[in-house]
C-alpha cells in the first residue's frame, strides 16, 4: 500500500499561540474552524483540549457520511498537534511563530494509506487530494478569520459620555 499525504499552508495574522489554542480546543475553538460543508457533528468523548482529548465527527465526502474517531497527541506541545483516526489515518496541525511573533505559519497534513492500486489508486489519490485540499483551505480561511477576531486592540476611542456626564 501506498501512502498519501495531502498538506496546506497558510500565514494566520495572529501570534502563534493564539492560533495553536484556537486549534488544541476542541470544545470552543477547533468547531468554529472546520469547514461546515464536509466537517460535521464534532463531539468531543474525554478531555477537550489538547492532548489526551476524543473526538468524534461525520464527514461528508463522496455523496456518503463516514464516521471518525480520534485521539488527540501534542508530540510537541505548543507546536504541533496531532489527531490519530481508527482507521490509521493522522491529521497533524503545525503552528510555527512568524514576523517576529505578530503572525503563524499553519500546516495541516494528513497522511493516509491508500487502499486501492494501479489506476483506480491514481484516481482514489487524485479524488483525495482534491477534498482535503480544498477542506484545508477553507480550513486554514476560518483559522484565520476567528485568530484575527481573537486579536483586535480593543478601540483607541474614548469611551461614549452619558447625557447626564456631559453637562
Amino acid at each position: 500500500m501506498t501512502t498519501l499525504r495531502v498538506s496546506a499552508t497558510r500565514r494566520i495574522a495572529a501570534p502563534a499561540d493564539v492560533a495553536y489554542d484556537i486549534i488544541a480546543d476542541y470544545r470552543d475553538g477547533h468547531p468554529r474552524i472546520i469547514p461546515p460543508r464536509w466537517f460535521r457533528n464534532l463531539r468531543v468523548e474525554s478531555g477537550g483540549v489538547g492532548q489526551g482529548t476524543v473526538i468524534r465527527f461525520e464527514m461528508h465526502a463522496f455523496g456518503s457520511i463516514q464516521q471518525a474517531r480520534g485521539q488527540v497527541t501534542e508530540p510537541v506541545p505548543g507546536r504541533v498537534l496531532v489527531e490519530t483516526y481508527d482507521d490509521g489515518a493522522k491529521t497533524s496541525f503545525t503552528v510555527v511563530p512568524a514576523e517576529d511573533g505578530r503572525a503563524a505559519d499553519v500546516t495541516i497534513l494528513t497522511e493516509m494509506a491508500s487502499k486501492k492500486n494501479g489506476f483506480l489508486g491514481v484516481v482514489e489519490r487524485a479524488v483525495i487530494r482534491s477534498f482535503l485540499g480544498k477542506a484545508f483551505k477553507e480550513e486554514l480561511q476560518l483559522l484565520d478569520t476567528v485568530a484575527r477576531g481573537r486579536t483586535r486592540e480593543p478601540s483607541r476611542e474614548p469611551p461614549m459620555q452619558s447625557a447626564k456626564n456631559r453637562a
